[in-house]
């Protein structure tokens, strides 16, 4: 029986596949043009898959080792040499990088799998292979995206990761949902996700949280899985939003879109 360990470590293995392909053959002139992620060009994207790599194959030798999980320092020296890389190198070194924590995970033995646990350092405590996989892919699942769609404006979350990412996305409201913008305002819409045939609420509160399916609810969102967790965290701007977004009620897209601001 294939566990939620094994389904998250394929997810990375085939999410490091076809980036890495998307990423060998990156022109200079597009590596540094504009990605999805405002503030970063694709390189950037790129030096920031690569250098988190490092920081959680860190973390995982130091959970095999029994040592305490690396500290922010050790982050910052990754970051600023990852900074220091021209665009070409970061697209030559972020394969070799993701490659080895992809790897890390799946030597993973199955009693591994299911018993050990990770430092990932910011968790109130150590979690197992699987939710540890399942951050990394998070993280993976969007910015692989906000590659991809810049060069193909179809582009969409990668499938397998999508269904795992759901796991955590409630968990991403706590810092990044920003109900202040609604000004007092709060709904409760029903939110149907049309490719699955199911339905859930998103309360718009402080904090912003999600629900069983309200019974009477303010507003209806309709769209599919991706779609929603695009819009969490923050990547459903009017330029990729596809047709079959509907929202009824007194909140709008533009509405959810400053709640969910992005990162």
């Amino acid at each position: 029986m294939t566990s939620r360990a094994d389904q998250a470590i394929a997810a990375l293995r085939k999410g490091h596949e076809d980036l890495t392909a998307v990423v060998r053959g990156l022109t200079s002139e597009q590596l540094t043009g504009p990605s999805a992620a405002s503030e970063w060009d694709i390189s950037q994207v790129v030096s920031h898959l690569g250098s988190g790599a490092e920081i959680n194959l860190e973390a995982v030798r130091a959970s095999l080792e029994g040592r305490p999980a690396p500290e922010f320092e050790f982050n910052k020296g990754v970051w600023a040499r990852w900074d220091a890389m021209t665009p070409q190198e970061r697209a030559v070194e972020f394969p070799i990088a993701n490659e080895r924590l992809v790897a890390a995970y799946e030597a993973f033995d199955a009693t591994q799998r299911a018993e050990h646990r990770i430092d990932v350092g910011w968790m109130p405590e150590p979690v197992d292979v699987a939710t540890s996989a399942v951050l990394r892919l998070t993280e993976f699942g969007y910015h692989d995206w906000d590659i991809r769609v810049a060069l193909d404006p179809s582009a969409t979350l990668a499938p397998e990761a999508a269904v795992l990412i759901d796991e955590r996305v409630e968990g991403l409201f706590g810092w990044i949902a920003k109900p202040a913008y609604l000004d007092g305002r709060t709904a409760d819409l029903l939110v149907t996700l049309t490719d699955l045939g199911e339905q859930r609420g998103l309360r718009l509160a402080d904090p912003v949280t999600l629900t069983g399916a309200p019974a009477s609810p303010d507003g209806e969102l309709s769209l599919t899985l991706e779609a929603f967790l695009r819009l969490a965290a923050g990547r459903l701007g009017p330029r990729h939003t596809p047709a079959d977004v509907k929202i009824t009620g007194p909140i709008t897209l533009d509405d959810l879109r400053a709640v969910f601001p992005g990162y």
